[in-house]
């Protein structure tokens, strides 16, 4: 008979430890189900914060949200806080903190996320040699996910046409920032035409470029009498300075 009182006892403690698992596994697989929830509720806000503020249209975001571990255990708390962690934009393969601010344990976890963002941009429609000064000819406009790269997109023609090539383009490419390099007018050294107009005047001299000529950006100029001044380089190779 003892022998299998003691088998009865056995097995009674198996089935109160695979109940007690059970138990604790429901909790904690409810307990990230909040917390998941709680990070999908914070982020469409902070999506629509962090829209474009250039004029360009609203980027229509697609959000892939990812899994917290349902084993986690975690200390009760009476309020969580979303956050984004330092360093994080929500921009492609990203990440939502959720940190415990009110609780007998502090703690912080985090939710994997993945944010698409598509909108009109301009996308190379033929090769590009490295080097080629690109003209508008040279791209089309398409719809695109801004977010496939951390990489700004140049979503206005004025910001990449006349401007060099960094690298080889292929087709599909949408133009981003370190695609392209301002074209180089003059060198340091150079003898350079400054042009001045103003309401009813024009003034025009010729000077030395104490730093290079790069295309829509500033460059030094010394000028006979000794005075440097400071323009905006054009594309015919000449410094326009404003009065």
């Amino acid at each position: 008979m003892r022998p299998t009182l003691h088998r009865l006892l056995a097995a009674c403690g198996a089935a109160l430890a695979l109940l007690s698992a059970g138990m604790g596994t429901a909790h904690a697989s409810g307990q990230t189900e909040q917390l998941e929830k709680t990070a999908r509720e914070w982020l469409q806000p902070a999506l629509d914060a962090a829209q474009p503020t250039d004029g360009t249209s609203p980027l229509r975001t697609e959000v892939v949200m990812g899994s917290l571990d349902t084993r986690l255990r975690l200390a009760p708390c009476a309020r969580v806080e979303p956050h984004l962690p330092p360093g994080s934009r929500l921009w492609g393969r990203s990440r939502i903190g959720l940190r415990c601010v009110e609780g007998p344990t502090r703690w912080n976890v985090y939710v994997p996320v993945t944010i698409k963002a598509f909108g009109p941009a301009w996308v190379i429609k033929r090769p590009v040699d490295a080097g080629a000064t690109l003209t508008q000819e040279d791209a089309e406009l398409a719809e695109v996910d801004w977010a496939a790269s951390p990489v700004t997109v140049l979503a206005r023609p004025e910001m990449w046409v006349g401007q060099q090539t960094a690298f080889a383009l292929t087709p599909g490419s949408a133009i981003r920032q370190n695609m392209v390099r301002p074209t180089r007018a003059f060198a340091a050294g150079d003898q350079v035409r400054v042009n001045s107009t103003g309401s009813g005047f024009s003034i025009s001299a010729t000077g030395l470029a104490l730093t290079a000529g790069l295309v829509g950006q500033s460059a030094r100029v010394r000028l006979p009498g000794g005075r440097v001044v400071t323009g905006l380089v054009q594309q015919d190779q000449t410094v326009e300075m404003a009065l």
